[in-house]
């Protein structure tokens, strides 16, 4: 076991065993208090920066792995989710006029409600986000399985992001059909400037992509060893024979993904530890995860609670 694997063990130990604290369509998610700090020693601290607060600790990883929060609780995970969304929003307004975030389905939403609260609901400047899916489900808006309903329900009937913001897919079309129109509408709003793009890849650079994984170490419809993840001209892709129900999708690519400003890997849940040990930790998988092909051109933040730590 290397160095880098042994500290940032002990270090997660440390935190782990004290107490835990395009279709436009809608009508109309912090640290905690500053603490004392908690002595941490580092072994190496060329590769390895840590901090802890009393409820995080946090660690910058090896180049390519991004920055590592680990919470004691998956509510403190959330507080710090928002903030970090909060902050970015704030910036990217100031400087584009415009802040474009990509969700994905599953637990995300979730982690996103502190976003709906107090102070947020009414200093984050709404107006200026535009909303896309990393992934959608070719069911109706309505169906129990579709991103689009599981977002509304829980977060965008609540803020007041114009309607015409908002970038749901066209679930009438083929799973074939939804992804061409998908990517025509991406690309009209690159050209509009409404996203950014990236002049290194040749894709569009999206200001914050926020992603969930599966205990499986898929991200986006992109699922372990299947030929999509391969997928490297497209921007949006389809899928008629996902692993995971329902079989068709869409999915935007990793080179789309891994162009973004920013990346935001949101996993709470101990099923998803052995993923979680496999890119960060010393755990092995016969093939390669997708969550590990996650290697955006800016900045990678993984928020982990307890549970989805628990194997480092």
């Amino acid at each position: 076991m290397s160095i880098y694997s042994r500290t940032f063990t002990a270090n997660l130990r440390t935190l782990l065993t004290r107490s835990p604290p395009c279709l436009p369509l809608i009508s109309q998610l912090f640290l905690p208090k500053t603490s004392a700090r908690v002595p941490l020693i580092c072994a190496n601290s060329k590769k390895l920066n840590c901090r802890v607060k009393s409820s995080m600790a946090e660690f910058a990883t090896e180049k390519g792995k991004g920055k590592v929060r680990v919470f004691g609780t998956e509510e403190a995970m959330a507080v710090s989710l928002a903030k970090h969304t909060a902050d970015l929003s704030d910036k990217f307004a100031k400087e584009r006029g415009a802040f474009t975030v990509v969700v994905s389905g599953g637990s995300l939403i979730k982690s996103l409600r502190k976003l709906v609260e107090a102070p947020y609901i009414d200093s984050v400047d709404w107006s200026k986000w535009h909303v896309f899916w990393v992934d959608e489900r070719v069911v109706p808006k309505d169906h129990e399985d579709s991103n689009y309903k599981l977002a509304y329900d829980d977060f965008l009937s609540v803020v007041p992001i114009p309607t015409g913001n908002v970038y749901a897919i066209n679930d009438a079309l083929s799973a074939e059909g939804a992804a061409d129109d998908y990517e025509t509408c991406v690309k009209h709003l690159v050209k509009i400037n409404k996203i950014d793009f990236s002049q290194a890849s040749g894709f569009p650079k999206f200001d914050l992509m926020l992603l969930g994984m599966g205990p499986d170490g898929h991200i986006a419809s992109l699922f372990p060893g299947h030929p999509l993840v391969q997928e490297n001209k497209q921007w949006v892709s389809f899928i008629e024979n996902s692993p995971k129900p329902p079989p068709r999708r869409i999915t935007f690519t990793f080179p789309v993904i891994n162009s973004s400003a920013n990346v935001a890997l949101v996993v709470a849940g101990a099923e998803k530890a052995d993923a979680v040990n496999v890119v960060l930790g010393d755990g092995q998988n016969s093939e390669l995860l997708p969550v590990q092909m996650v290697s955006p051109e800016g900045e990678l933040t993984w928020f982990l609670d307890r549970g989805a730590a628990s194997k480092l």
